[in-house]
């Protein structure tokens, strides 16, 4: 195994506005929505910590300060439970601040996800980081982000988790040009695409909200002027680095993910979400999942 510089920081942009879920999120964070009883970027932070990445960066904008709160100590709360014996729900306030160390950036404009990433680069420096998209949730049976770790441990560069999608949604992603390697789950990005039209697209494999990127994305960053949307794209900046030899920052692999991905990117998908995590809990499954049946039934 070459000898690369190890991946120890994670990055997670939580600046977006939240428009799709108006009104609820005036006044709380899209990614505070709850995932039935715990906030859906807890998922994502628990992830980070489950791969070994215990320094993370949320990247924020306005009226996210609860997300900060979050992830703080919450004593008045605490000394209430425990004065209840509630152990239980006690152990569930406590547990968010004990994940990780947690650190704060804000993106003062919204000018895109590389724009984001790119407010991440005085805090990460010059090591590769993984970047983790609150959207998209990954089942945590399914080690996707070590899997990538491990990828890029062996091939440097930076990794996308890529997903096979439908054609016809294949509009909504960015999309990958491959080439197989000699693993089955691993293989050479040549080109990326950002959202492009069903007949344009060079393949079906996505990119889903999971990346382990090299430093040097940084410098590309500062250079990709607005692309799709009038913003800073990421998925331009990694198109460059798929074309850059191992001492500039490439290649790029892609990690074909095959698991059980959760998006929560919008209203419906949101609600799939939640009733999917909903039927796997053992503490709600026995009385959630019969009363479901019989509402289908009784809806027809």
């Amino acid at each position: 195994m070459a000898d690369f510089d190890p991946v120890t920081k994670a990055v997670v942009p939580a600046a977006g506005l939240g428009t799709r879920f108006l009104p609820a999120t005036k006044a709380t964070p899209k990614e505070m929505l709850p995932i039935v009883d715990k906030p859906a970027i807890q998922y994502v932070v628990e992830e980070a910590a489950s791969a070994g990445l215990l320094d993370v960066l949320m990247v924020t904008g306005k009226n996210k300060r609860s997300i900060e709160d979050h992830f703080d100590r919450a004593f008045e709360l605490e000394e209430v439970l425990e004065a209840k014996g509630d152990e239980h729900r006690l152990s569930q306030v406590r547990e968010p601040a004990s994940l990780a160390t947690l650190h704060y950036v804000r993106q003062g404009e919204p000018k895109g996800l590389g724009h984001a990433v790119l407010c991440a680069k005085q805090h990460v420096g010059d090591h590769p980081f993984a970047c983790l998209l609150g959207d998209d949730l990954i089942d945590r049976r399914d080690e996707l982000l070590k899997r990538m770790i491990e990828v890029r441990d062996t091939y440097g560069g930076s990794v996308i988790a890529l997903m096979e999608v439908p054609k016809e949604q294949v509009s909504l992603y960015g999309v990958a040009t491959i080439e197989a390697t000699s693993e089955d789950d691993v293989v050479r990005v040549t080109d990326l695409v950002e959202k492009p039209p069903a007949k344009d697209a060079p393949s079906n494999w996505a990119i889903i909200g999971r990346y382990v990127i090299d430093p040097a994305v940084f410098e590309v960053l500062e250079n990709t002027p607005p692309g799709r949307g009038g913003e800073i794209q990421l998925t331009d900046a990694l198109r460059t680095l798929a074309g850059r030899g191992s001492d500039q920052g490439g290649p790029v692999h892609g990690v074909l993910f095959r698991g059980r991905r959760y998006d929560t990117g919008d209203k419906l998908d949101y609600l799939r979400t939640v009733v999917k995590f909903a039927a796997d809990r053992p503490d709600l499954a026995p009385e959630f999942v019969p009363w479901l049946r019989e509402f289908l039934d009784e809806i027809g």
